[in-house]
């Protein structure tokens, strides 16, 4: 591989703003803030609107949708004659 066309891969922190969820990975992103953790190491911080901790298909508060209508109507629709 070329030598200096990559961008820097390191450890940084994604911040879920609406639940001040954090956790670390390794990603080539960069960001002018930085935050210290827990480990009391500072790493670069990138903040995000929706992670899992937020979101509502991995949070169970998504409200379920009545499939069974659905289903009468199509083979109401579609059924033969």
């Amino acid at each position: 591989m070329k030598k200096g066309i990559h961008p820097e891969y390191r450890q940084v922190v994604f911040q879920d703003t609406s639940s001040d969820y954090k956790f670390i990975t390794r990603s080539t992103m960069n960001s002018d803030e930085k935050i210290t953790m827990e480990d009391g190491k500072e790493y670069p911080v990138i903040k995000v609107e929706v992670s899992s901790a937020s979101h509502p298909f991995y949070t169970g508060k998504n409200l379920f949708v009545d499939t069974a209508g659905r289903i009468d109507k199509f083979k109401q629709r579609y059924q033969k004659k």
